[in-house]
This record gives structure tokens, C-alpha cells and sequence, in this order.
């Protein structure tokens, strides 16, 4: 090894990569060096994520670039690949880093030691060794010899706790200098497994680590967890909290935030003259983006818990418990991580599927995962079923708690059935194997848990000033034009109702009313099938402009519309259970997201299967829908 390629001259930048396998701190560690200033992308040609920063506090320009989690140097997977290749210089568009930081986890030591063996032996250039979670070691009354593993490895090797800053200003004093690390001046073994492993214990054995020694808390919880009996129940279980507790948390917050929103509508009404751009800003942005902001609590605890059980070390149990269900369709554990990825948005759940090895698994896992019921489906399913599902109490259980729970396992079950449908036919192939690194438990700090919440909050706001915003001016647009004179003989609410009828969404929404009264829709829910192509959620956009219910209380205003609305033909109600049911269920199949087509097209190069599953679920949907609502008025007629 040499370290001839380090330009001693200090005002020369430097690429300093970060490899280590998924859950060994490396993303933490790299957020701790690089702050806020880290770019996102994807690599040149590939759609695995590229993350690159600036060193922070440092002597020396440094650009620190995050790899994709790996266990080996022989990738089969995208993301390790792409790994592999940019450690060994021939990624297209990506340079050789100028020297690597291998981050392993100080409580899986052991395991990690085989990727630091590779690397020494098949990327020559200077590398230093960080173990994270030195505290956690301590904390179980372990200890690691890391001064003498540092002679034995013959480089730099550096303890941290990454997410509380613990040795983060030693190791960016060691990356301002790469050229003066040591290197080994014995090279471990680095292709042959067997010696490698016969290597690793006798490294592990000179710094007294028993290679054997189990993590005693962890093995009992697993037991427990892992148990096709118990960890299956448990697993329910989970799952019943979470979706109970959307509707009984969150409810202060979104009643206060329907309020604010009413507030502001009536101070705008007062304060602001009349006009179109008044009209705009209260029937159209208010209305829209209002309507659908009042979901914000619920899609923060939702967010909150998922994390939590994935930082704490559940989620990973859960795919190995649902494996065997995940087996009976063709696919694999590791596909449920992707598919439990969708359930916050399908687009980062299909980029997760770049972690599947195998092609078939992969592609079918990005063709059902928008099955999974992402965040953008809550608000409507919580608008019908405040609506129309009466909040009583089933075996102690609240029933709009229970009929939500159905809605998210309806699309998880749809998404195995397709799943099986595809991989014995189109997609008919061998099943892959499945190996997943069980993180220890970890209680996350709320530092950590705060900055994911918020990520994903922010993300679903920045759609609501985004796409839904957007949306919400077409859809103003629309419904506020051509306009017709006033006729003195009408009340105001007349006349409101008058000019919405003759509006050019109302002349839409009755174009494709024919192809929807069999689901019991009428026009007012054809134009938000119509916006909801942009968005599932912009359909809530859509009803609060047409009941223009933005100076209105927001949330509750929109529900008691839906309520007390009255077709003029039949004098019935225009809305009630078998409709709402029906609406539910389209929506738990239909493919309304324009994001998700596009991501779908990137991932598998070209519009042939974006165009397939937007058609199949679409076909899924109107028929699930149809049956819906006629098996359901039958029932409650």
C-alpha cells in the first residue's frame, strides 16, 4: 500500500468516502462531520443515492461522500455495487475517493472485521478504522482494545458516538491529513471466507472480544420477537396501536390547526377587498392547502412511531417474522423493508427495493408497493371515516380505529396477492435468499428522532406548497370559471351554487359522471379523481373549494358538508356509508400519484411497466369499488 497519491500540498481538496454495512452508524457519523451542508443526489446513469459534504470545522477542504451500506466488496445488490465500484475507481462520473473511513459497529465488531479485510486488501489507499457505539459496548460491561487493534490492523483506528458528538473533533483532526496514516505491513487474507473468518477470530481473541459472546438482553427480546407465535401476535398487535392512536392523539392538534385555518379564512374575508385574488386566496389556496394541512398531526404521530420502532431495532424483526408470509408469495423478507418503506411514500419505498438482489424480486416489489397506504392516502381515508363510520367502541376497540386498521391490511394484502400473481407468471423465478443484520435494540435519542420526523413532516408540507398548491389554482380556475351574472332572484348560497354547476370543472366532473355512477360517485367526485392524479390527497383539496368551506372551521366544516349534502333531484343524501365505502376502496387501489409513475419509470428504465401497473390498479380499483358500493348499499338498505 502507498501512500504516493495524497497531495501533500494542504490546499488541495480532498474525497474522503465513508463505508460500512446498513446500521453501523455510518449516515450518523456522516451527518455529525458534514452538518446541514450534505448534497443529495443519485449517481451519474444509476438511481442509487449519492450522498456528498464539506467537512465542517476543518484545516483542509475535505468533501466526505456517504457509500451505500455494504457487507462485502463483491456487491450483488445495486446499492452495493455501486459501492464497490466507487471505492475501486470505475463508477462513470465518480472519481476515486482519495482515501477511506470504514465505519463498524463497535457491538458487532466481529462481523464488521470482514469488511475491513476486504477493503485493506482490495483498495489500496490510506484507511482508517472508526467503531461507533463505544458507549452501548460499555454500557453491557464490554470493553474493546481499539490502541491495540490499531497495531494490529497497522492504521488508524478511532472510537465515537456519533449521534452525541463523542470523538467527532479527534477524527476530523486525523481526515486533515491522510498522508501521514500508518498502513499494514501485513495484509489480512481477502478473498478465501474460511481464512478470513480464521483471521477475524484471531484478531478478536489478541483484543478480547469472544467472537462467540452474545448480546444477552438482545437474544431474550428475540425470543420473544422472533417466535412464529408470539412475534406474530406482537406484530398485530403493534400494528392496532398505531392505527388507534391516529385518531385518538392526534384529534386536539388537528381540531386546533382547523380552527387557526377558519380564523384566518374570516380575518382575510374582513380585512382583504373583493375581488379574484381574494376569491383566490380564500376559496382556492385556503380551501386547498388548508384542507389538507389540518392532517399534519396525524401524519407527525405516524411518522413518530414508525421511526421509533425502526430506530429502536423492531422493524427489522418484523421482516424476518413476516418472511414466511412474504415466501408463500414469491418474495423475500428483505422486500417487506421496501414495502414497509411505502407505507410513510411509495417513492422512497421503490427506491428501497434497490436493496433486493434479485431482479425479479425487485421488480415486483416496485409494482406492488403502491398498494401499501402512504401517508398521502390519510387524510381521505380520516375525512369519510370521521364522516360516515360511527365513533363507537367494537370489543373495546374504537370502530373508526378498526376500519382504518382494515384499509392499511387491505392494501398489504393486495400487494402479497399481486405479488404472487406476478412472480408465477410474468415475473416467474427462483426465490432469493434472505439475509438481514439484526440491529441490537437501541432506545434512539430525541435529537434523532426529532430531525426524522421532521424530514418527513417537512417533505409532506413541502407537497402541500407544492404540488397541492398548484393544484388547488387549477382547480380555483376551474371552478370559478366562465362566470355567469348575478340573478337578484337567488340567495347568496344560490348563487354560489349556481356558478359552480355552470363552472368548467363542474362540465368535466359531468363528462365522466356515466363511468362513475355505478360507484356511486357523482361529478363532484369525478373532479377529485381527476386532481388526485397529481395527489391522492388533493381530492380533500378539491370538496373543501367546491363546499367552499374555508372560512369554514377547516376539518369539521368539510365533514359536516359531505354529511348534510342533498341531491336536488332525489332529495337524498348525495353522500352516505356505501358511497363513502366505495370511495375508500378506490382509493386503497387505484395508482393516483403522479411521483410514484415517475420514480416507477426511472427504476425500471422505461414506461412499459409504469403504464402497467397504473392500468391493472386501475381496473382493480373500479372493480373493488363497484362491488363495494353495491354489496354495501344491499346490506344497509
Amino acid at each position: 500500500m502507498t501512500q504516493a497519491a495524497i497531495a501533500a500540498d494542504p490546499s488541495d481538496p480532498l474525497q474522503i468516502a465513508l463505508i460500512g454495512s446498513p446500521n453501523s452508524g455510518k449516515t450518523t457519523l456522516f451527518n455529525a462531520l458534514t452538518g446541514s451542508r450534505a448534497k443529495v443526489g443519485n449517481y451519474p446513469g444509476v438511481t442509487v443515492e449519492r450522498r456528498e459534504g464539506w467537512l465542517r470545522r476543518s484545516s483542509r477542504q475535505i468533501r466526505m461522500l456517504d457509500l451505500p451500506g455494504t457487507y462485502s466488496l463483491s456487491g450483488e445488490t445495486p446499492d452495493e455495487q455501486v459501492a464497490e465500484h466507487v471505492i475501486h475507481g470505475t463508477q462513470p462520473g465518480e472519481s476515486a475517493p482519495d482515501a477511506l473511513v470504514i465505519v463498524v459497529d463497535g457491538t458487532t465488531l466481529a462481523r464488521g472485521l470482514g469488511l475491513v479485510a476486504q477493503v485493506l486488501v482490495g483498495a489500496p489507499r490510506p484507511t482508517a478504522l472508526v467503531v461507533t457505539m463505544i458507549d452501548e459496548v460499555s454500557a453491557r460491561g464490554g470493553s474493546l482494545d481499539l490502541p491495540r487493534l490499531s497495531r494490529i490492523l497497522g492504521i488508524p483506528v478511532l472510537g465515537v458516538v456519533g449521534n452525541r458528538g463523542v470523538g467527532i473533533d479527534d477524527l476530523r483532526a486525523l481526515l486533515a491529513d491522510p498522508a501521514a496514516w500508518s498502513v499494514p505491513a501485513i495484509l489480512p487474507p481477502g478473498e478465501n471466507p474460511r481464512e478470513r473468518f480464521t483471521w477475524v477470530d484471531a484478531v478478536c481473541a489478541q483484543i478480547g472480544v469472544d467472537r462467540t459472546q452474545a448480546d444477552t438482553r438482545t437474544d431474550r427480546i428475540d425470543r420473544l420477537l422472533l417466535n412464529p407465535l408470539y412475534g406474530t401476535a406482537i406484530f398485530a398487535a403493534v400494528m392496532v396501536l398505531l392505527f388507534q392512536s391516529i385518531f385518538t392523539w392526534a384529534a386536539p392538534a388537528m381540531d386546533a390547526i382547523g380552527q387557526a385555518m377558519g380564523a384566518l379564512g374570516d380575518v382575510s374575508a374582513e380585512v382583504l377587498p373583493q375581488g379574484l385574488l381574494t376569491d383566490l386566496w380564500i376559496d382556492g389556496i385556503l380551501a386547498g392547502v388548508g384542507g389538507v394541512l389540518v392532517f399534519l398531526p396525524q401524519i407527525v404521530l405516524l411518522f413518530a412511531l414508525i421511526h421509533f420502532l425502526e430506530d429502536v431495532g423492531y422493524m427489522a424483526r418484523a421482516a424476518f417474522v413476516v418472511d414466511r408470509v412474504m415466501g408463500l408469495v414469491g418474495l423475500q423478507g428483505r422486500c417487506f423493508i421496501a414495502l414497509l418503506s411505502s407505507y410513510a411514500c411509495a417513492v422512497p419505498g421503490i427506491m428501497a427495493a434497490r436493496s433486493i438482489e434479485s431482479p425479479r424480486d425487485r421488480l415486483a416489489t416496485i409494482l406492488v408497493a403502491p398498494f401499501m397506504t402512504c401517508s398521502a392516502r390519510l387524510p381521505v381515508y380520516t375525512l369519510l371515516i370521521a364522516a360516515f363510520v360511527p365513533a363507537t367502541s367494537v370489543l373495546g376497540l374504537g370502530l373508526q380505529g378498526l376500519v382504518m386498521l382494515g384499509l392499511y391490511l387491505l392494501g398489504a394484502l393486495t400487494a402479497l396477492a399481486s405479488a404472487a400473481l406476478l412472480r408465477s407468471t410474468l415475473l416467474r423465478g427462483q426465490i432469493s435468499r434472505f439475509y438481514l443484520e439484526l440491529p441490537p435494540y437501541r432506545v434512539p435519542t430525541l435529537r434523532l428522532l426529532g430531525s426524522q420526523v421532521w424530514g418527513s413532516a417537512f417533505s409532506f408540507v413541502r407537497r402541500a406548497g407544492t404540488i397541492i398548491l398548484a393544484a388547488s389554482i387549477v382547480l380555483w380556475i376551474l371552478l370559478a370559471f366562465p362566470r355567469i351574472p348575478e340573478d337578484p332572484n337567488l340567495s347568496a348560497d344560490q348563487q354560489a351554487q349556481a356558478a359552480l354547476e355552470a363552472s368548467a370543472g363542474a362540465a368535466l366532473g359531468r363528462a365522466i359522471e356515466p363511468l362513475i355512477e355505478p360507484l356511486g360517485f357523482d361529478w363532484r367526485i369525478g373532479v377529485g379523481l381527476i386532481a388526485s392524479l397529481a395527489a391522492r390527497e388533493v381530492i380533500v383539496a378539491t370538496l373543501s373549494q367546491i363546499y367552499a368551506v374555508s372560512d369554514a372551521d377547516g376539518f369539521s366544516g368539510l365533514r359536516e358538508a359531505l354529511i348534510s349534502d342533498v341531491n336536488p333531484e332525489t332529495g337524498l343524501p348525495t353522500y352516505n356509508l356505501a358511497v363513502a365505502l366505495s370511495l375508500l376502496v378506490f382509493f386503497v387501489f387505484a395508482l393516483q400519484c403522479t411521483s410514484t409513475i415517475v420514480v416507477m419509470y426511472r427504476e425500471t428504465g422505461g414506461l412499459r411497466w409504469p403504464a402497467f401497473a397504473f392500468g391493472y390498479m386501475l381496473l382493480l380499483a373500479y372493480a373493488g369499488s363497484f362491488v363495494t358500493y353495491r354489496v354495501a348499499s344491499a346490506l344497509l338498505s
